[in-house]
């Protein structure tokens, strides 16, 4: 029986799509963060009030996108279930019944920069209208999502746009997947990918660091046994080899799907260690 490439499979599902759109709203979200006064000098949206809208599958990852950066996030949604996998997945920190629940919430998390991700359950027409009614003002307006077509005047008056971007023309997007044990493996896979993004030499590439640091905390499920970070061609090139050559060597002691997409076309490899590949020496 042929060995199927798990990203393969993924490119047709929900959870690829889902990684994919977290992670070009994070691109999307980039221009608007902050150099950052801690010890890592790295720019967040730490202070920063987004407001995300439904709390759909779209809303979902832009709300990833949000708390890899450190904004402070509010989003709505009547639907149960949406509430229930929100809280479970870790996408959204508290889910709480009125506005003034969230804005408790939210101006603490603001005063202090740091991240929260607050949803509301009620109907999002409602809360909108609330929030135009007292005042309230975005600092950042996730615009073009379902539900967001048309939106209060008031919020224009001051909120900037964050749209969906596509593809960076001149990066590269490296995923890779543990067969086995992700939770043991993943991480050393992690440090091997950090070891490869260099902000010295490429300035850009802290964010794809920042990126590959906080992401898993927030993909739920999905990050249990994947991982997908955007950077430079050369970066991907060098993550590419360095995941082959730690799984070829035994370092890495299980079988390792990785694939990278660049301009210039996908390449994959299915990766195993000399017990499982028969190398001996």
């Amino acid at each position: 029986m042929p060995t199927v490439d798990p990203m393969e499979t993924d490119s047709r599902n929900g959870d690829f799509v889902f990684a994919v759109s977290a992670e070009r709203f994070y691109s999307a979200l980039l221009p608007f963060a902050r150099p950052d006064t801690g010890a890592d000098g790295e720019a967040t949206l730490g202070g920063t009030f987004l407001y995300a809208g439904e709390l759909d599958e779209e809303g979902r990852a832009l709300l990833v996108a949000a708390n890899v950066l450190g904004a402070a996030t509010l989003c709505v949604t009547a639907d149960p279930s949406a509430q229930r996998r929100a809280v479970r997945d870790g996408v959204a920190d508290f889910l709480v019944t009125t506005l003034d629940e969230a804005l408790r919430i939210l101006k603490n998390q603001l005063r202090k920069h740091e991240s929260a991700s607050v949803c509301i359950a009620a109907r999002r027409q409602t809360i909108e209208r609330e929030m135009e009614e007292r005042g309230v003002q975005p600092d950042l307006v996730a615009y073009g999502l379902s539900g967001l077509a048309r939106f209060p005047a008031a919020f224009q008056a001051r909120a900037r746009r964050v749209e969906h971007s596509g593809p960076t023309p001149d990066h590269s997007v490296v995923t890779w997947t543990a067969e086995a044990s992700a939770p043991k493996w993943l991480p050393k896979l992690d440090a091997l990918a950090l070891n490869c993004l260099n902000p010295e030499t490429h300035p850009a590439e802290w964010a794809a660091r920042r990126w590959l640091r906080y992401a898993p905390r927030y993909f739920g499920r999905l990050a249990q046994d994947r991982r997908i970070v955007s950077c430079n061609s050369e970066a991907a090139q060098e993550i590419f080899h360095s995941v082959q050559a730690a799984v070829d060597s035994g370092e890495i002691g299980v079988p390792i799907w990785i694939s990278m997409s660049s301009p210039a076309g996908t390449q994959s490899a299915h990766a195993k260690p000399p017990a499982e590949s028969g190398i001996t020496g």
